[in-house]
């Protein structure tokens, strides 16, 4: 299926009027969201108490539905039908574990000794975040910015089993042996992979189950188009609003220690705000030189970029306590992350039509070639 030739060369402002009213003032509501939970947190009283006790196995309970709700959704959009041609392309495959697992640790490492050298717990809790690859939030930026849902879902699923595997490894790499042969100073790391499989488990394996459940028994059951048509839309609004919900509880649970020391906030952010920026336009930048194309580019840029703050802040809390530097690091990665990502959703549209030649709303260039509907 293609566009029109006078959709093909739409331009960015009318693209922009195909987004819901949700999808167009999302900056807004991601705004409001943060300063809702922080104001919830710094002035109602044991609101932060109350959201800290609600914890089973050391993931909280009330963020853990939110961040369910927010990735069935996108999950459920997923046509798994099409997974194996993403499992067959080596490069998208090999660049992401690159990314993930040797340039991104190694890159927070340096920007922590850089930015925070009289900081030592925050420069911890900086590397642990840097450690902690993304598997929840990633999904919803790589789904407003047209990236390829069945590759994210593959990039998230293959990262989630080296997380397993190497994120106590690396930690101990990272915080003990390489601080050691520098000549700096060391920290130690007690995770288990028990724990980081439990936070796999809840944050991804739920909502991939139920996404490839629901896509399975609702085509078997009423067919793909009604499925694509009527059940899909009706459930799409929700990965946003369990995204605002997550958000606000976020901020609330550490919103008087994000308050409570403004300049501390602003040395952990700087070595945050640089990571992000580098890690996204190293993988777009990859994307594009390994000709994936654009969604593929925008899927490899974000699941390097991303990060699990979940694991991070449970991580961090379990090792140091809740009230330690490096938890309140951890907490100040999404205070980072989640306005730092939106922005460069709406650079990765901008780029679609810059740099790759596409209309990213509808998968066609913009010279009038024809290429397949996003749907």
């Amino acid at each position: 299926m293609s566009l029109p030739p006078s959709t093909a060369t739409v331009p960015a402002e009318a693209a922009t009027r195909r987004l819901s009213t949700l999808d167009r003032w999302l900056p807004v509501w991601i705004g409001l969201a943060m300063v809702g939970g922080l104001v919830l947190g710094r002035f109602v009283p044991g609101v932060s108490d109350l959201l800290a006790s609600m914890e089973v196995g050391g993931i909280s309970v009330p963020i853990g539905i939110g961040l369910l709700v927010m990735m069935y959704p996108v999950l459920a959009k997923v046509r798994y039908d099409r997974v194996a041609a993403v499992t067959g392309d080596r490069r998208l495959l090999v660049s992401s574990l690159v990314l993930n697992w040797l340039v991104g640790p190694a890159l927070m490492f340096a920007l922590a000794w850089i930015f925070l050298p009289d900081l030592p717990e925050y420069r911890t809790g900086l590397i642990i975040v840097g450690l902690a690859r993304c598997i929840a939030m990633v999904v919803i930026w790589n789904d407003l910015a047209c990236g390829d849902r069945e590759a994210a879902a593959v990039l998230v699923a293959v990262n989630s089993v080296f997380q397993v595997v190497a994120f106590s490894l690396l930690g101990y790499f990272y915080l003990t042996v390489l601080p050691g042969w520098l000549g700096l100073d060391t920290q130690g790391l007690e995770v288990s992979m028990g724990e980081i499989a439990l936070n796999v488990l809840v944050f991804l394996g739920v909502p991939l189950v139920a996404g490839f459940a629901s896509r399975w028994i609702g085509e078997r059951t009423k067919g793909r188009d009604w499925y694509e048509e009527r059940f899909v839309p009706r459930i799409g609004p929700w990965a946003l609003y369990g995204l605002l919900f997550t958000i606000v509880l976020l901020f609330a649970l550490q919103g008087e220690a994000v308050t409570s020391n403004p300049l501390d906030v602003v040395r952990i952010a700087l070595p945050l705000l640089v990571y992000f920026a580098l890690m996204w336009g190293i993988g777009f930048w990859a994307g594009k030189v390994l000709g994936l194309g654009y969604a593929r580019s925008t899927t490899l840029a974000f699941t390097a970029a991303g990060n699990n703050f979940e694991l991070a802040i449970a991580v961090a809390i379990g090792t140091f306590g809740a009230t330690s530097g490096q938890a309140l690091a951890g907490v100040v990665g999404p205070l980072i992350e989640v306005p730092v990502l939106v922005g460069l959703v709406y650079v990765s549209l901008w780029a679609a039509r810059r740099w790759f030649r596409v209309d990213p709303y509808a998968t066609v260039p913009t010279d009038g070639a024809p290429m397949e509907v996003r749907s």
